[in-house]
């Protein structure tokens, strides 16, 4: 049986993979595993319509077991992990599949800290999820409650307002909501900053979440940051926990850059805890290089910003990121929030009076290109003999400066080809080719 947890939660396409009964049963395995009768927990969602059929069966789970289930309602997730982690709260609950089609839907769970799980604590779930109607109930006078508590809202907008009064400018600025929950507080925050703020795709039916626009398709913010004169535009994703940025004339800055302008900042003030930067596998040579010339060091963890978080942990670093748009700055925050990431790159604009072409042309990339290949079988690439000749023939034509990464979805069911090198009609050639291949070797 494959593993419920991947690299973000529980996912899968809403009440077909992903049923309301295993919402049911993940609410009554978090209220025995990591909270108990008078400890309550919280739950968020964002904007998908199968958000509230979800929440109302996490609800059922917990409270059939004596747990109180505080409900904020259409929250960022990074929203979520710091109401967890500043309140009363034995875990908290994300009802999203961040940045994936409005089909979708996804179970976070976050520990009292507001972080995600250690795989043995999700292990131990699961293992409650399958025999949840084993587990000792509540009676009927012991029930616990369902709470609209909404106000739990105000205390992240509160901190992050707080976060952007340190910072002042008179940029114009064009914030990408992608229909998604950002939009609850993404335009108030950025404006306290002084920043004339226009926001697009904020107005969520249930079914656009992430459709031709946020992070994962910025070409439309693009357009918009071009025609409308801006300085600089943001693109969230669903549930606001990435940010691609995009420059004056309409240039997409994707993560690797963001990270490698912000490192640099750091590095020159001396505001970089150890010189250390993490970043994940797939994070671009070129930002490896550019840090490493300005006298820091580059960390690669595996995928997914709860490695990239261990791996800061771990090493005493303050910074670490994906190219996906997953920012960590850890003096504001423990988890990825792309409203803090655009304050941090204000900061720095302000700070510097550069543009943001100006700072990201600091930091040259390698050719890359990734591709996804819906892949039935994604967990079976590393048998397949023709996979593997196929990866080494492309090896061996990158040469030395280049590389190859093969690696199965953590949130979809697909294969993930990254190739990249130092010229780019020969990366773009060889991850068609791989991507052909798998595409064939795994339906």
């Amino acid at each position: 049986m494959p593993r419920l947890f991947g690299t973000d939660g529980i996912r899968g396409i809403a009440n077909v993979d992903l049923k309301p009964t295993l919402a049911y049963a993940l609410g009554r395995a978090t209220a025995h595993r990591l909270a108990g009768p008078g400890r309550p927990i919280v739950v968020g969602q964002d904007t998908r319509r199968s958000g509230d059929m979800f929440a109302a069966a996490i609800v059922a789970g917990a409270t059939s077991m004596g747990v109180d289930v505080h409900l904020v309602g259409v929250v960022p997730t990074p929203a979520l992990s710091y109401i967890t982690g500043a309140g009363k709260f034995a875990a908290g609950i994300m009802v999203s599949a961040s940045h994936n089609p409005a089909c979708d839907n996804g179970l976070k769970v976050l520990d009292d800290r507001g972080l995600k799980l250690d795989e043995d604590v999700e292990d131990q779930l699961e293992q409650l999820i399958w025999t949840s109607e084993e587990l000792p109930s509540a009676s009927a006078d012991a029930l616990g409650l369902a709470i609209q508590d909404r106000g739990l809202l105000d205390l992240y907008i509160d901190h992050r307002l707080g976060l952007a009064s340190a910072t002042s400018t008179r940029l114009h600025l064009v914030v990408d909501c992608a229909n998604g929950s950002g939009g609850i507080a993404a335009g108030r925050i950025l404006a306290a900053t002084g920043a004339r703020v226009e926001v697009l795709f904020n107005d969520p039916d249930g079914n656009n979440i992430n459709d031709g626009c946020g992070a994962t398709a910025p070409g439309a913010l693009a357009r918009e940051v071009a025609a409308r004169g801006a300085d600089i535009g943001f693109a969230l994703d669903g549930d606001a926990d990435r940010l691609i940025a995009v420059d004056a004339s309409g240039s997409i800055v994707d993560g690797d850059a963001v990270l490698g302008v912000l490192a640099l900042d750091r590095l020159a003030r001396n505001r970089l805890p150890n010189g250390a930067l993490v970043v994940s596998i797939l994070s671009n040579g070129g930002l490896k290089k550019t840090v490493e010339d300005a006298g820091g060091q580059i960390i690669r963890t595996p995928v997914g910003d709860k490695y990239i978080l261990e791996g800061m942990m771990v090493n005493g670093a303050g910074l670490g990121g994906e190219k996906s748009g997953h920012v960590i700055i850890l003096e504001h925050t423990t988890s990825g929030d792309g409203v803090v990431t655009a304050l941090e790159i204000l900061a720095v604009m302000s700070r510097t009076g550069r543009s943001l072409a100006d700072l990201a042309a600091q930091v040259p990339m390698l050719p890359q290109q990734q591709r996804a290949i819906p892949a039935r079988h994604k967990d079976q690439w590393e048998g397949d003999p023709v996979i593997r000749k196929a990866i080494a023939r492309a090896e061996s034509r990158l040469g030395s400066a280049g590389r190859v990464l093969v690696r199965p979805s953590g949130t979809e069911p697909a294969i993930r080809v990254m190739v990249e090198g130092h010229e780019s009609a020969l990366v773009a050639e060889l991850a068609d080719e791989l991507a052909a291949i798998a595409g064939e070797r795994l339906n």
